[in-house]
């Protein structure tokens, strides 16, 4: 399954999860199933985790170090602006 493809079912599944609230409550109980059965293609041995933001609380996912970068990659690669995240909107 593509990038792409993995995006239009997440964005699918945010849009059901804000207008169903009943949706929403499975999706944050049981991430893995509905993400399933939504057409996600989920890797095995990988739990899941969804939370839901707020005016009052924004979440910071830290992805894990990858681990095939040296130090200096990671320099060269750090200080970008991503496109989607919040943080990096406010500081355009």
């Amino acid at each position: 399954m593509s990038a792409e493809e993995n995006l239009k079912i997440t964005g699918r599944v945010i849009a059901k999860a804000w207008a169903d609230d009943g949706f929403k409550a499975r999706l944050l109980a049981d991430p893995a199933a509905i993400l399933k059965a939504e057409g996600l293609a989920l890797p095995a041995g990988v739990t899941f985790k969804v939370v839901e933001d707020s005016a009052t609380v924004q979440t910071l996912v830290l992805p894990a170090r990858p681990t095939d970068l040296s130090d200096e990659d990671l320099d060269r690669a750090a200080g970008g602006a991503c496109s989607w995240c919040v943080f990096c909107e406010l500081s355009l």
